[in-house]
């Protein structure tokens, strides 16, 4: 079984209505950059583009 020491749990914001709606885990040796996902934003009713927040 892998260790968990290099994930990390990151905060999703939306790009249009800036609510905070997800939480996911990401490799921070794999990926340093930031997230950016296309998730659904209940507030805006459509998919929307989701950004890593500190």
């Amino acid at each position: 079984m892998a260790k968990k020491e290099n994930r990390l749990v990151v905060t999703l914001e939306c790009t249009e209505c800036k609510n905070r709606n997800y939480t996911t885990e990401k490799n921070k040796k794999n990926d340093t950059a930031r997230l950016e996902l296309k998730r659904y934003c209940r507030h805006e009713r459509k998919h929307t583009l989701h950004r890593e927040t500190k």
